[in-house]
């Protein structure tokens, strides 16, 4: 069964000028199961992540300052808005949610998030709407209980995932591939083990052709355990901060090869849904619904 991490507090308001994009965590799963892809019990509600699970990450005064909303106003400045209890609430879910997302996809070879994928925030430092890095606190928790001893994550947002690969700088237990905009959001960035930085303009045949050239040398070097993908929709030719020119059939295509790989060499892997910004809501959602799509298929 397709399993599913969503909870109402993904879709919390925030101030104005930052609700719209909270849009597509109602939308998406409305969309999904109305269209029947999905049934309410393939949604599961995460708990809260243990703060001994949060500290194998984030380093203890960060933490610290967030979960008592005391994080000075220029750290608060760099995530994007300013600090509250539901928000730091939200994003312990999320890690949850992307936690309990591993353990299902070892059952079932693929989980999601619908939220998630907040790789700008570092071990001590939040970034770009990110307070807490979902995908490497689920990594480390793989790690630390011995549920994985390789791990790929496959960043393709179209911003890199500077806090991700500051955060697994020096662990060879994780292997941190960013395929990204060169000229985009973080403008100081980190060192992944593997950064391809595409020009802007970067179109469906050019972005595909490295993908499918690169990821299959990856798997087989690496030879993963486990692989977490980000599959942000922010490199659409619609998204207003993209600056790439993907097509939705080469983002869904893009999904597709990705789970082939998963599929083709028994690797589980964990989905979050990462950024997707296009003025119109329809066109975010449906990319997004695209990635549930292509899994349902190969895999259900």
């Amino acid at each position: 069964m397709l399993k599913i991490a969503y909870d109402p507090i993904y879709a919390h308001p925030l101030p104005e000028g930052h609700r719209f994009p909270m849009l597509k965590y109602e939308l998406i799963p409305a969309q999904l199961l109305y269209e029947g892809i999905i049934e309410p019990q393939n949604l599961f509600s995460p708990g809260l992540a243990d703060e001994e699970v949060i500290l194998w990450t984030h380093d203890k005064q960060y933490w610290e300052q967030l979960r008592d909303l005391t994080l000075p106003p220029k750290e608060q400045r760099r995530t994007g808005f300013p600090l509250s209890a539901q928000l730091v609430e939200r994003e312990i879910h999320i890690a949850k949610g992307t936690i309990d997302g591993c353990h299902y996809a070892f059952q079932n070879k693929v989980a999601f998030n619908i939220a998630g994928g907040t790789h700008h925030a570092g071990t001590n430092w939040g970034e770009g709407f990110c307070l807490l890095n979902d995908q490497a606190i689920a990594a480390n928790y793989l790690l630390k209980n011995k549920l994985a001893q390789s791990i790929l994550i496959v960043d393709l947002d179209v911003h890199q995932g500077n806090g991700t690969a500051q955060i697994f700088e020096n662990n060879p237990a994780v292997f941190t591939f960013s395929m990204h905009g060169a000229n985009n959001f973080p403008f100081r960035k980190e060192h992944s083990d593997l950064d391809i930085a595409l020009p802007d303009g970067t179109a469906d045949e050019e972005y595909l052709h490295l993908l499918n050239t690169t990821l299959p040398q990856l798997i087989a070097a690496q030879k993963p355990d486990f692989i977490f993908y980000l599959a942000g929709v922010d490199v659409l030719v619609s998204d207003k901060l993209g600056k790439m020119s993907l097509s939705k059939t080469a983002c869904k295509q893009r999904d597709v090869f990705v789970f082939e790989q998963c599929i083709k060499n028994n690797i589980p892997v964990q989905v979050s849904m990462g950024g997707g910004y296009s003025p119109d809501i329809k066109d975010i959602v449906e990319a997004h619904c695209n990635t549930y799509r292509v899994a349902n298929e190969l895999y259900f």
